[in-house]
């Protein structure tokens, strides 16, 4: 039975994902460009993945079912670890979202990512029955707000989205009727415009400044911006080769490790090169969505669902804000960014993934 079990493992998708891993540390060697003050950080990426690809095998051979049968615990810690952050969290970059262990600082809203997942997966099956009506949407919608509160709090806009991007993707899935998606997009337009008065000055200024742009500036909040776009620019077709790009070697790109990595691929690998990045990580989504549609059941199926839809709303936003096509959010790039905790996270997501294709011809 263990045997035929892991014959079910999904080793194309597990090979994408190692790859990207492995290409992001060398990007990041790159894109630190002598700074002694980062000079460990591929280092410790490689160890985040060592971790990472652990956690993988770790998650396959748990059987998914046992997180849906401790779905409220799992909303109980995610809520108490948010609600300490907000209590204790040390603050950076102007927002309290770390956890300083004395070795690591771990950042509990991306774990949380992946616990919502679960515990929405749990809903969703559980409900699947029930009248689609507009109390099962507010339901749900309560239910990931109970959680999403915390991390407004903290304050972390971008990441809040993305766990309501999952709510959303899981709630149209599980038969979402069309005549309430002009409904949702009207309350979320709302939601929208009532809240921007109460965002963080910073908040504001990226929407602001995105909606409407200075021609003529060339500093404070739009300089990042303008120093991606000319990267990309620069790399043409082919690049300017590995290590050879101006605008990340003489630090004119700030934040290049993190939000900014697409910019690094595109100076110094083109367009071909940053075609192949989004073509790899539409392959590793693609192939969450076939494990998705070859579940054995319905929680297996939102999970792997769940997870794609992830993955493809950070991938989208974070390569749009590269091109100025929307606001600058702060979400980093799959596999790719430098950062413990999200590279972390996506990584056992995909071993979350993984159980479910093991499984999903030994129960029946």
């Amino acid at each position: 039975m263990r045997r035929n079990l892991w014959r079910n493992f999904d080793f194309l998708l597990f090979g994408a994902v190692v790859f990207m891993c492995l290409f992001g540390i060398v990007m990041i060697q790159s894109a630190i460009a002598g700074s002694e003050e980062l000079a460990d950080y591929p280092q410790r990426q490689a160890i985040f993945v060592a971790a990472g690809l652990v956690m993988v095998i770790i998650m396959a051979a748990i059987d998914y079912h046992l997180w849906a049968s401790i779905a409220k615990f799992i909303y109980a810690f995610a809520f108490a670890a948010l609600f300490i952050i907000y209590v204790y969290g040390e603050a950076r970059f102007g927002s309290a979202r770390w956890i300083d262990t004395g070795v690591i600082l771990i950042q509990p809203s991306e774990i949380v990512k992946i616990l919502m997942i679960m515990v929405l997966a749990d809903h969703f099956t559980r409900t699947w029955d029930d009248k689609k009506d507009f109390k099962w949407i507010i339901r749900s919608f309560i239910l990931t707000f109970g959680i999403v509160v915390w991390i407004l709090l903290q304050p972390n806009l971008s990441t809040s989205i993305v766990i309501f991007v999952i709510w959303f993707a899981l709630l149209w899935i599980s038969g979402l009727p069309a005549k309430y998606l002009a409904i949702l997009a009207v309350a979320g337009i709302l939601l929208v415009v009532i809240a921007f008065p109460f965002l963080e000055d910073y908040q504001q200024a990226r929407i602001l400044n995105f909606i409407f742009p200075d021609p003529e500036a060339s500093y404070g909040d739009v300089y990042n911006i303008q120093q991606s776009k000319i990267a990309i620019g620069s790399g043409g077709w082919f690049g300017e080769g590995y290590g050879q790009g101006t605008q990340v070697q003489l630090r004119f790109l700030k934040v290049r490790h993190t939000d900014f990595i697409f910019s690094v691929v595109a100076e110094e690998f083109g367009f071909v090169g940053t075609t192949a990045i989004i073509a790899l990580m539409a392959f590793i989504i693609v192939r969450c969505i076939r494990v998705a549609q070859t579940a054995s059941d319905h929680y297996g199926s939102l999970l792997a669902f769940g997870y794609a839809a992830m993955l493809f709303f950070q991938t989208a936003i974070n390569i749009g804000v590269n091109l100025n096509l929307v606001p600058v959010s702060g979400l980093p790039f799959p596999f790719l960014s430098y950062g413990g905790s999200s590279l972390v996270s996506s990584i056992v997501g995909i071993g979350l993934v993984e159980s479910v294709a093991l499984r999903k011809k030994i129960i029946q």
